[in-house]
């Protein structure tokens, strides 16, 4: 693979974690580079891990992994969006609602591995080449890491000119992504 191409890949497979990090980053009072920076390396390392985890399952059960990837991602950013949905709609009109300065560990985790699942499906593919994983690996995990610290300060500036329905941005930002992964997928099955 050659270097242009493991870029692209790098860059293509951050794409949706950069998306889901606006939204994060628009849920967050006013969040700081420190939150931005944790944000990317969370999200950075999960991206780096799963197209790994996809390369070895490759071997054992590349079709399973494919069948259901896209179902899996959609499910966990659905409710994930739908959460940050009800949470600006359940919120009163006349009170704003003091938003938090940083996301828990478990939500980042959980929304970085739903924005990764492609890159799972994408480590499968990838052991049926020779290739060697550890350097795509490593690029994908950087262009994630840069993709979302990035995201999460676009989502600051969104979130202040948006309000407190910057959260609920984030939610349909977030079932968006879901979803196109979903049509993706499925419109790909389709001969």
């Amino acid at each position: 693979m050659s270097f242009i191409a493991v870029v692209l890949l790098a860059l293509a497979m951050s794409t949706d974690a950069f998306a889901a990090a606006v939204g994060k980053g628009t849920a967050l009072q006013n969040p700081r580079w420190s939150e931005a920076l944790r944000t990317g390396l969370i999200f950075g390392c999960i991206e780096a891990m799963t197209p790994i985890v996809g390369w070895a399952l490759g071997y054992a059960a590349a079709d399973h992994v494919k069948d259901w990837d896209h179902w899996i991602a959609f499910t966990l950013l659905l409710l994930l969006g739908g959460r940050m949905i009800f949470s600006a709609l359940k919120a009163s009109p006349e009170v704003e609602v003091e938003k938090p300065s940083s996301h828990g560990f478990w939500v980042l985790v959980v929304t970085g591995f739903a924005t990764s699942i492609d890159a799972m499906a994408v480590g499968v593919g990838l052991a049926f080449l020779d290739v060697k994983i550890f350097p795509i690996a490593a690029a994908i995990g950087f262009a994630t890491f840069v993709m979302v610290t990035i995201g999460v300060m676009v989502g600051r500036v969104l979130g202040n000119i948006a309000g407190r329905w910057a959260e609920a941005l984030g939610g349909i930002v977030l079932i968006g992504i879901g979803a196109v992964i979903l049509y993706e997928h499925l419109s790909a099955a389709i001969p």
